[in-house]
C-alpha cells in the first residue's frame, strides 16, 4: 500500500508540479528511506514522535544538515498530498518545526586519548603549566573555548571548587571543577601566571606569552601541538574536548539535565545530541563484541 501511494506521489509531482526526473529521483530516494524506517506503519499511525526518531537517526547516521532538510521537504510534500487527495485523515508533519542546527554526531576522544592528550604539557615550564591547567579545566567543565579564554581571576574559586562563566546570551552559570583541575590551576597560578605576565598587569587568568590574555587561536594550536605529540591521528579542537566532556558524563550515568546545566546549553534538545553519541557508541560495541553482533 504505501509503495502505491509513493508512485502515486511521485506521479502528481511529475505530472502536476513538473518536476524534473533528478529531483523526482530524489524525493522517491529519499521518501523509500522513510517508509523502509516505518517498516508496517500506516500513513495514519505515524506520529510527529516518529518523524521526528527518523530525522535524529538521519542525524545520527552522519547525514549533514542541508541533506535533512532535503528530507524534511519530502516528507512535508507528501503526507500533504495524502491528506489534501484522501489516502490520510492526518499529517504528523504539520506541526512540526523545522529542526535547526541537525549537524553530524559531534566527534569526541576516548578516555584513553583524553588522558594521552592531558599529559603532553611539561608543568616545569610557565607555558607548560598554563596549557596542562587549560586543557585540564577544559575537559573538567566542559566550556566553549571563548568561555575558556576570557575567564578572569575573580571568575574562579578554586577553594570552593567551581567558577562562574558568562555564556551565550549572556547567561551566567556555575560550573564544577574537579580535583585536578583545581589542583594544576592552583599551581599554574602559584608557579606559572606571574611569569608569563613579567611584571605586566591583567584580570585574566590564562596569560600569554606575550604578557595579555591568550586568544581561541592560540589556544588551538597549542592543542594541535599536543595532539601531534600524543600520537593522535585525527583533528581535535577545544570544542572536541567539550564533546567528550558531556559524553563522557552521560556514558557514565550523569543526569541529562545536568548536563545540560553544565554545558549551558537553553534548550535540552541540544543536549540530547549526546544521547545519540553514546547509543552509536554502545551499538558499535555490541556489534563487535556479542557473539550475534
Amino acid at each position: 500500500m504505501e509503495n502505491e501511494l509513493l508512485e502515486k506521489f511521485i506521479n502528481f509531482l511529475a505530472v502536476e508540479k513538473g518536476l524534473a526526473r533528478n529531483t523526482l529521483d530524489s524525493y522517491e530516494r529519499d521518501l523509500r528511506k522513510y517508509l523502509d524506517f516505518m517498516k508496517t506503519k500506516r500513513p495514519d499511525d505515524i506520529s510527529a514522535s516518529d518523524v521526528k526518531s527518523f530525522l535524529t537517526w538521519l542525524s545520527s547516521s552522519g547525514i549533514a544538515a542541508p541533506s535533512i532538510a532535503r528530507y524534511l521537504a519530502a516528507l512535508r510534500g507528501f503526507h500533504k498530498y495524502l491528506v489534501t487527495d484522501g489516502f490520510s485523515i492526518r499529517d504528523p508533519t504539520v506541526n512540526l518545526e523545522t529542526p535547526r542546527g541537525w549537524k553530524r554526531l559531534p566527534k569526541t576522544l576516548s578516555g584513553t586519548d583524553v588522558e594521552a592528550l592531558l599529559k603532553q604539557p611539561d608543568p616545569v615550564t610557565p607555558i607548560g603549566l598554563r596549557d596542562k591547567a587549560m586543557l585540564e579545566l577544559l575537559y573538567a567543565t566542559g566550556l566553549r573555548v571563548s568561555e575558556l579564554v576570557g575567564l578572569k581571576l575573580n571568575d574562579i574559586n578554586l577553594e570552593r571548587g567551581f567558577l562562574i562563566v558568562i555564556g551565550k546570551g549572556s547567561k551566567e552559570r556555575a560550573v564544577p571543577l574537579g580535583e585536578e583541575a583545581v589542583y594544576f590551576v592552583q599551581s599554574y597560578l602559584d608557579h606559572g601566571r606571574s611569569r608569563l605576565l613579567k611584571g605586566n598587569d591583567s584580570d585574566h587568568l590564562f596569560i600569554s606569552s606575550r604578557h595579555r590574555r591568550i586568544t581561541r587561536q592560540m589556544f588551538w594550536e597549542r592543542i594541535k601541538h599536543y595532539t601531534r605529540m600524543a600520537g593522535i591521528d585525527r583533528v581535535v579542537s577545544p570544542h572536541t574536548l567539550r564533546h567528550s566532556f558531556a559524553t563522557h558524563l552521560l556514558d557514565n550515568g550523569a543526569d541529562l539535565r545536568a548536563v545540560q546545566a553544565m554545558l549551558g546549553h537553553s534548550d535540552i534538545s541540544t543536549t540530547q545530541i549526546y544521547t545519540h553519541v553514546s547509543r552509536e557508541r554502545l551499538k558499535k560495541i555490541h556489534e563487535k563484541y556479542h557473539p550475534r553482533g
